[in-house]
């Protein structure tokens, strides 16, 4: 999959969710729930944010858990918007990141505080989780 997440600085909190056996997620995938405590690789604007792969998960091989980083400082990709220095950034495609709105401020879509700017297709660093 194109446009991992690189770790910049290491997680200290993870978190457990369901993954159909037939599904693959690469390494470093962010995720998003995708129903009670089940997480599919990201793929729109305003999917709720479940974390970043802290594991590979190949398909059909047996397991349908994957553990994700919920925290930590990152390296995301920029969606055709932009992001703003400082602003909220929530989902905006496949391993994308975009400005959030103030819908997805009130509906907890929120990834985390992007600590650059940037634009289209750049990358740039967010602090990722619940305390930014």
């Amino acid at each position: 999959m194109a446009n991992e997440a690189v770790c910049i600085e290491t997680p200290t909190e993870f978190a457990r969710y369901t993954v159909a056996d037939g599904t693959g997620i690469p390494l470093n995938t962010i995720l998003q729930l995708s129903g009670d405590n089940t997480a599919l690789a990201s793929s729109a604007n305003s999917e709720v944010f479940a974390g970043i792969a802290w594991e590979e998960k190949t398909a059909s091989d047996g397991i349908t858990e994957i553990t994700a980083a919920i925290n930590g400082v990152w390296d995301l990709t920029c969606g055709a918007a932009g992001v703003t220095l400082g602003a909220l950034v929530s989902l905006s495609g496949a391993n994308l990141i975009k400005d959030a709105t103030e819908a997805e401020e009130i509906t907890g879509d929120i990834i985390g505080k992007a600590l650059e700017a940037g634009s289209d297709s750049e990358v740039i660093r967010v602090r990722v989780g619940r305390t930014i």
